[in-house]
């Protein structure tokens, strides 16, 4: 599957949901968009807090979904092609001075 398979797969769940609505109660706005990722983000976290390897590999993989998820929708929704974007930046990288510690 493609990147912008999955991103018409999210616009159609989020749509289904009326959260696209002007009177949505859940605005998907960049901002808000980009609050939950953050916090999806920060729940990543949560499977390693004390210990090296996460616990419940499941129940990561929905975490890491729903950062995907929200990755995906705050492109999209700000006009960012998101797979040239990191197209770009690995290009960028490759460029780079990495120091060696």
């Amino acid at each position: 599957m493609e990147l912008r398979d999955l991103e018409t797969l999210m616009h159609q769940f989020v749509g289904s949901k009326g959260w696209y609505e002007p009177d949505s109660p859940k605005p998907q706005t960049a901002r808000n968009l980009a609050a939950s990722l953050a916090i999806e983000a920060a729940e990543v976290l949560e499977h390693f807090q004390w210990r090296e390897e996460a616990s419940h590999p499941e129940a990561l993989a929905g975490e890491l979904a729903d950062v995907a998820l929200y990755l995906l929708q705050l492109a999209s929704v700000t006009g960012i092609d998101l797979q040239q974007a990191i197209l770009d930046k690995l290009a960028h990288n490759q460029t780079r001075d990495w120091p060696v510690p």
